[in-house]
C-alpha cells in the first residue's frame, strides 16, 4: 500500500521576469511539506533568461 504524506508538488515562478516584459517565463517544480509550511514558498533561484538570481514565488 502506498504512503499518504503531507508532501505536495509546487510550481515556483519568477517575479522579476513577469514585470520585465521579456518573452517566456522562469519556472521551477519542487515539493514542500504542507504541514510545516502552509504559506506560499519564496525561494531565490537562477533565472536563465535574465542571467541572475531572482525571487521565485509559489503559484496556484
Amino acid at each position: 500500500m502506498a504512503k499518504k504524506g503531507n508532501r505536495v508538488q509546487v510550481i515556483l515562478e519568477c517575479t522579476e521576469h513577469k514585470s520585465s516584459g521579456m518573452p517566456g517565463t522562469s519556472r521551477y517544480i519542487t515539493t514542500k511539506n504542507k504541514k510545516n509550511t502552509p504559506d506560499r514558498m519564496e525561494l531565490k533561484k537562477f533565472n536563465p533568461v535574465l542571467k541572475k538570481v531572482t525571487i521565485h514565488k509559489e503559484i496556484k
